[in-house]
């Protein structure tokens, strides 16, 4: 595991930023799946080549399984390579556009190899590589190319496959290409297509073993969503809002309390990790209900995410004929007034029950309230 020594030694701060159980959540999640991954070898610096293979290695020292296909460049280099980071590496001796290559591949992938395959007569993404990847059944498939996908002049980590027509409008005729294929991918039975900078050294890793990514995932189910609180996601839910109960920011709360109350808590996952939630108490009888509970980690702050878990919460509150919702926060004015639009309530706008909770609870908590659309606004 000296490869694998080397990629964390390399990548210290980057763990130590992202969180180390950022990493290890992916662990279990990649073991045993397929990975294509297309190299433009002849094209990429031979640095960020060389560092590619290494963190492949520590991949296939974790139970990934892998194919790499060489784009551009000398094939045999590049096999030569893999055998220098001991990669257990394998030539498929058709190339990917042959119909009989994905059953070779399978075949070196079964006796516990990775497969090396040419794919240097086609496109990062053209379909012979989709039918290739589908007939493996991958997990994922990775292009490490010249070029990122830009919408707007800058990246866009998670694209839906759904909405790559319209955010190609808004790329140039390089970055549509890429994108529609990939998308194409995707409606096709590939459920990630990751499309990254392969000038940029470590990107793999810092792409795969982060919720957020660095280069351009097009995927074909819900990356990020908001969902209702599954009981397996209690402990998950204690731990992540642990540091603001102990700072008072958040009332606390019990495993008991939240189980009681499941049906009112919704979380935001991203890959299907937890990073945020959000509650929404109701009281029927006074048309009103309270968002309460809301928090996202750390690592994924300055998004806008808490603004999504509000608005989420905000349209329910709307189906179920809420007039107004309300919040009570000590640090949290500046986000509920000026990020959404909430103005400043007393404790006499609170429903009888929450207000006498209030008072027994001796905090110093200030009260917001948002009317919702349709409402009058009260006297």
């Amino acid at each position: 595991m000296l490869v694998g020594r080397a990629l964390f030694d390399r990548n210290r701060d980057v763990t130590q930023q992202s969180d180390i159980r950022e990493v290890l959540q992916y662990i279990p999640q990649f073991r045993g799946k397929i990975f294509l991954v297309l190299i433009e070898a002849g094209l990429l610096p031979e640095p960020a080549i060389a560092e590619t293979l290494l963190d492949l290695a520590v991949l296939e020292d974790l139970g990934v399984k892998l194919v790499l296909g060489v784009l551009g460049g000398d094939l045999k280099d590049l096999y030569d390579w893999t055998l220098e980071c001991e990669i257990m590496a394998a030539r498929v001796s058709r190339p990917i556009h042959d119909p009989a290559a994905a059953v070779e591949a399978l075949e070196i992938l079964a006796r516990g190899q990775s497969a090396i395959i040419d794919a240097s007569m086609t496109g990062p993404l053209d379909p012979a590589v989709i039918e290739f990847a589908k007939e493996i059944k991958v997990a994922k498939i990775i292009t490490l190319l010249e070029e990122a996908i830009l919408v707007n002049g800058a990246p866009a980590h998670a694209i839906r496959a759904a909405d790559a027509l319209r955010l190609a409008a808004e790329t140039d005729a390089a970055s549509a290409k890429l994108l529609l294929a990939a998308a194409e991918a995707c409606h096709r039975g590939v459920p990630r297509v990751h499309v990254l900078n392969g000038r940029q050294q470590g990107v793999l890793v810092d792409e795969l073993f982060s919720n957020e990514g660095v280069g351009t995932m097009v995927h074909a189910d819900s990356y990020r969503m908001i969902r209702k609180l599954r009981e397996e996601d209690i402990p998950e839910l204690l731990g992540m809002i642990g540091r603001s109960v102990r700072r008072t920011k958040l009332i606390a709360r019990t495993y008991e309390d939240i189980l009681a109350a499941i049906d009112d808590f919704y979380v935001m996952t991203i890959d299907d990790h937890v990073v945020g939630c959000v509650a929404l108490h109701p009281y029927a009888k006074e048309g009103t209900a309270e968002v309460a509970c809301l928090y996202v980690k750390q690592a994924h702050e300055g998004r806008g995410y808490g603004i999504e878990l509000v608005q989420h919460v905000e349209a329910i509150a709307r189906q179920r004929g809420m007039k107004r919702v309300f919040a009570l926060s000590n640090r949290a004015a500046e986000f509920f007034t000026e990020k959404l639009g909430y103005e400043a309530a007393t404790i006499d706008h609170l429903p009888p029950v929450r207000r006498q909770q209030y008072e027994e609870s001796g905090r110093d908590s200030r009260v917001f309230q948002n009317q919702l659309d349709g409402a009058a606004k009260d006297a």
